[in-house]
C-alpha cells in the first residue's frame, strides 16, 4: 500500500508539472519581451462607446467618468454610457452630473454584469449603431489618459475581435489582500497576455478594461455571457470559435481591490464557482479545439488549463493521503508510522513547492513591474512574501464553491485616487 500511495502521489505531481510547464516558458518569454521595442504605427481614429455597469457606485463613478473625459482622444469619438443596474443610491444622478449618458435598469431576477451588458446592447441596437467598438469598465476604475489612444492603435490593425489591457491597481499598498490581487493581475498582463499576443495566441479578458468590436457584438446579438465569470466565459468562447483576443500593454487601467477577507471571500467564491460553470459548459468544446482546431489548438489548450480545477486536484491529493493515514491506524504501529511519514513528506512537498512557486512568480512580477506599482518599496517587498499565502486561501474557497449555491454580490468601493502615468 505504501508503494501504491507513493507512486500515485508522484504521478499526480508529475502530471501537473507537465501540463502547466508551458507557463514557465511563458515567463521566460515574458522577461525577454520586456526589452523589445513595440512598433507604433499611425492609426485611423475610430468611434467608441465606453460602457460601465454600476450598482450603488456613487462614491467612485464620478472619478471614472472624469478619467474618461480626460482622454487624449477626440471627445466626439468617445461616448460614455453608465448602466445604473438595480441601484438604490445616487449612482445615476452622480453619473449624469459628470456628463455620462445614463440608462437605468431594474431586474431582480437576472442579476449581474453579464445580464446588464446584454440588456444595454439590446437597447443600443434599437437606438443607434455607429460605433466601431465598445470599451467595458468597472465603476471603480481609473483610466490612464492615453488608454483610448493606445487601444485604438492596436485595434486599427484589424487583427483582433477584442482587446484586453494592462490592469494595475489603485490600492496595492492597502493590505496583503489588495496586494495579492494586484500581483496576480500584473502577472496576468505581463507574463500571460503579453506573451500570448506575441506568440499569436488568444489572450484572456480579465473583467475590466477591455474592448469588443461592434462586429462581434452584432454577431453575438449582444452579450450572451451570463455565467458568474462572464469575462472568462467570453474568453473561452472566443478561443473555441477561433475569434481573436489581443493585448495592448501600453493601455493601462487602474481598479480597486478588496481589502477585507469577507469581500475577497465573496468575490473569489463567485470566481471559483464561475470557473466551474465555464469548465462544465465549454470543456468539451476546448478539448475538440485542441485536437481539431488547427491553428487555434494551443489557444484552446491554454484556456482549458486556465479554467481547469488544478487546485482541487492538489486538495484531493492531500485528502486522499489523509484517508490513507486513517486507514493505516488499524495496521501495526511501525507500518502506521511509515505511512504517516510518507504522507507528511508529500503534504510538506506540495505546500512548500506551492509557496516557493508563487513566491517566484510574484517576485518576477514585482521586480519586472516595480515602477508601475504605486506603493512604497517596503510594501512591495513585504507583500511579495504574503502573496503565496493569499493564493493559498483559494483552497477553502475552491472547496466551498463546489457545494454552495453562489450568487453575484456587489463589492463596495471607495478608493478615490488619481491614476498614475503609464510607464
Amino acid at each position: 500500500m505504501l508503494r501504491f500511495v507513493r507512486h500515485l502521489n508522484e504521478s499526480i505531481i508529475f502530471f501537473l508539472g507537465i501540463v502547466y510547464a508551458y507557463q514557465a516558458v511563458y515567463t521566460l518569454i515574458g522577461l525577454w519581451l520586456r526589452r523589445r521595442k513595440e512598433a507604433r504605427p499611425q492609426a485611423r481614429l475610430h468611434k467608441y462607446a465606453a460602457v460601465v455597469s454600476a450598482r450603488n457606485e456613487e462614491n467612485v463613478i464620478g472619478d471614472l467618468i472624469a478619467s474618461l473625459k480626460a482622454q487624449h482622444y477626440p471627445s466626439e469619438l468617445l461616448d460614455i454610457y453608465i448602466v445604473a443596474d438595480n441601484c438604490t443610491d445616487r449612482t445615476a444622478e452622480v453619473a449624469e452630473a459628470a456628463g455620462a449618458i445614463v440608462y437605468r435598469r431594474s431586474n431582480r431576477t437576472e442579476v449581474g454584469k453579464g445580464y446588464a451588458l446584454d440588456w444595454f446592447f439590446a437597447r443600443l441596437c434599437r437606438e443607434r449603431r455607429d460605433y466601431d467598438g465598445y470599451f467595458v469598465f468597472d465603476a471603480d476604475n481609473l483610466v490612464d489618459p492615453d488608454f483610448v489612444v493606445e487601444m485604438n492603435r492596436t485595434f486599427d490593425s484589424g487583427k483582433y475581435d477584442a482587446l484586453t489591457s494592462y490592469r494595475n491597481s489603485k490600492n496595492f499598498g492597502s493590505c496583503w489582500i489588495s496586494a495579492g490581487y494586484s500581483i496576480w493581475f500584473l502577472r496576468e498582463a505581463r507574463f500571460l497576455n503579453a506573451v500570448r499576443c506575441a506568440l499569436g495566441l488568444n489572450c484572456a479578458i480579465s473583467g475590466t478594461g477591455f474592448l469588443v468590436s461592434d462586429r462581434l457584438i452584432r454577431e453575438n446579438k449582444g452579450w450572451p455571457f451570463h455565467l458568474l465569470t462572464e469575462d472568462i466565459q467570453f474568453s473561452v468562447d472566443c478561443a473555441a470559435r477561433g475569434l481573436r483576443i489581443g493585448y495592448c500593454g501600453r493601455a493601462m487601467v487602474y481598479d480597486e481591490q478588496p481589502v477585507t477577507m469577507r469581500q475577497s471571500w465573496d468575490q473569489r467564491l463567485r470566481w471559483s464557482k464561475g470557473f466551474y460553470q465555464v469548465d462544465a459548459k465549454y470543456g468539451w468544446a476546448l478539448l475538440r479545439g485542441i485536437f481539431y482546431g488547427g491553428r487555434r489548438g494551443f489557444s484552446c489548450y491554454d484556456m482549458l488549463m486556465t479554467i481547469a480545477p488544478a487546485m482541487l486536484l492538489n486538495v484531493g491529493l492531500i485528502l486522499f493521503n489523509g484517508v490513507i493515514v486513517a486507514a493505516s491506524l488499524s495496521l501495526p504501529h511501525f507500518l502506521t508510522r511509515w505511512v504517516i511519514q510518507e504522507v507528511v513528506h508529500t503534504v510538506v512537498f506540495l505546500l512548500g513547492n506551492f509557496y516557493l512557486g508563487m513566491l517566484l512568480c510574484g517576485g518576477l512580477t514585482v521586480l519586472s513591474e516595480w515602477n508601475a506599482i504605486k506603493a512604497k518599496p517596503v510594501q512591495k517587498i513585504v507583500y511579495l512574501f504574503t502573496f503565496p499565502l493569499f493564493m493559498l486561501t483559494y483552497v477553502p474557497i475552491s472547496l466551498v464553491a463546489l457545494v454552495r449555491r453562489v450568487e453575484w454580490k456587489p463589492i463596495r468601493h471607495n478608493a478615490a485616487k488619481k491614476a498614475g502615468k503609464t510607464v
